[in-house]
């Protein structure tokens, strides 16, 4: 089998690794759950490579993550349940009914009307699926505003989007100001809960406190889960200089004392701060 530049050639490949007896018996051994953390993982490492500006990279992960689409499809088509061709045609017919402004009749339509007519197209999506739900004797789940925010996101990432759910509907602070005080108002209560010593308590509130810092970043217009991703890497850049300049002195870690990892760190805030952010992909 040859390497192939269409998406044909990877289906094939992926039906020859699920083929009972002469395919692969790692892959032969999957299901859903055992390959759902390989997709996020596939989807972090998109995201990753994008951030650090690596386009060769981004087109490596973009293929694994496409195989994972394909597994997922493959595992469903043994099943009977659908193939990689609905997995496209049902896509491919969700952006065209999505999308009327550009496909149909709804030209010309400036922006939020554009978002207001995407909204009464989900709805009606959610209106159909319970229909065939019904006619199938599955009947719908009674679902909450909140239901449909995945549970496998990211902490973070699911914070964010649950603020922004209950936020549509008038259950939000209009003034940035509360939510600092918010914000106060958990840091003492962690406080609190750490002088107590109770474990419990000093988990529950410190989640009470990112939550609040999550609807900070929200009510400033920026992304929790990106920002902290910057936090990780000016934290990563500067360790690795101090990391470094030990190594230059031959200096080992039980040898320096706290104060000297300090005035490095300062140095290294100096330095790095204007090499901080990745080059970005246009």
């Amino acid at each position: 089998m040859q390497p192939s530049r269409s998406v044909d050639g990877l289906i094939d490949i992926m039906a020859a690794l699920r083929t009972p007896v002469t395919g692969c018996a790692w892959d032969l051994a999957q299901d859903f759950s055992s390959i759902a953390p390989y997709t996020i993982e596939e989807a972090y490492e998109v995201v990753d490579a994008i951030h650090r500006g690596d386009a060769e990279d981004l087109c490596d992960e973009l293929g694994d993550l496409l195989l994972q689409v394909v597994f997922h499809a493959r595992m469903a088509e043994e099943k009977g349940l659908f193939s990689f061709a609905d997995v496209c045609e049902a896509i491919t017919a969700k952006m065209i009914r999505r999308h009327p402004h550009v496909f149909g009749e709804a030209r010309d339509l400036p922006p939020d009307q554009v978002k207001a007519l995407w909204g009464q197209i989900k709805a009606q999506e959610k209106a159909d699926r319970a229909a065939r739900r019904t006619a199938n004797t599955r009947p719908e789940p009674d679902h909450g505003l909140l239901d449909g925010v995945p549970q496998a996101l990211p902490a973070l990432s699911r914070a964010e989007k649950l603020q922004k759910l209950v936020g549509s509907v008038g259950f939000d602070w209009d003034d940035v100001q509360l939510v600092f005080d918010k914000c106060d108002e958990e840091l003492a209560e962690v406080r609190e809960a750490v002088a107590s010593g109770d474990q419990a308590a000093i988990k529950d509130e410190i989640g009470d406190l990112l939550f609040v810092v999550v609807n900070i970043a929200r009510h400033m217009n920026i992304d929790p889960e990106d920002a902290l991703r910057y936090g990780n890497l000016k934290f990563t850049r500067r360790f690795n200089y101090i990391e470094s300049n030990l190594k230059a002195k031959n200096k080992e870690w039980s040898a320096t004392s706290l104060p000297e990892m300090e005035e490095l760190w300062i140095e290294a805030k100096s330095i790095l701060a204007s090499k901080i952010t990745a080059k970005p992909l246009d």
